[in-house]
């Protein structure tokens, strides 16, 4: 099984290409304004166009209205969506798309009962639990998942090269997700943090089929 590698928070064409070349499988854009990485949904159109086949655009909403996942799920129909804020099941199937939950890990969290209560989603995205939304660049107990997620479980928080090829080792994810962990500044990709950041999943992919 090849672990998947999603970058997210892109902003820029060249970060975009570069995380293409990288081996990236899909690509995150953030529509939550206050989000430091936040494009416009004409921004994120005009870099999704930038995608070849088979790299997932991945839109990324934080309690948005339902006409503004509509709109943007019209716009961009090939993308996958993420909720990322305190959405419902019911709003999170509404737009009638697969879609990504995002799950806010710490001590008492019970995954299980989420992973039921969402089990529509596609995937179950496990963040650190910090003040506001996303991770922040945080990293979880790896430990607080349980061994029988019913879903597929994508890895996050804290992600980046040097600790990349242990979470794929000792969770075996899905696929593993990673924003700061690979940047230069907010929003702005490192394209040598990028390429590291997928040979270390890679290798980490490498060991597990040797096992």
């Amino acid at each position: 099984m090849r672990t998947r590698i999603k970058i997210c928070g892109l902003t820029r064409e060249v970060d975009v290409d570069a995380a293409v070349e990288a081996g990236a499988d899909a690509l995150g854009f953030v529509l939550y304004p206050k989000s430091p990485r936040a494009v416009a949904l004409a921004r994120a159109e005009a870099l999704v166009a930038r995608l070849p086949p088979f790299v997932t655009p991945v839109l990324l909403f934080v309690n948005a209205s339902p006409g503004e996942v509509h709109a943007a799920a019209q716009a961009l129909p090939q993308a996958l969506l993420q909720f990322h804020g305190d959405e419902t099941p019911e709003q999170c199937q509404a737009a009638g798309r697969p879609f990504l939950r995002a799950a806010r890990m710490a001590p008492g969290f019970d995954l299980l009962d989420f992973a039921q209560r969402f089990r529509a989603a596609s995937a179950l995205l496990l963040d650190a639990h910090v003040d506001g939304y996303g991770g922040g660049g945080k990293a979880f107990d790896w430990s607080l998942i349980p061994p029988s997620v019913p879903s597929p479980v994508v890895l996050s928080g804290g992600l980046k090269p040097s600790n990349v090829t242990e979470g794929v080792l000792r969770v075996r994810p899905f696929a593993v997700d990673v924003s700061s962990g690979v940047e230069s500044a907010k929003g702005v990709k490192n394209a040598v943090l990028m390429r590291r950041f997928c040979k270390a999943v890679r290798d980490a992919d490498s060991d597990l089929a040797r096992l």
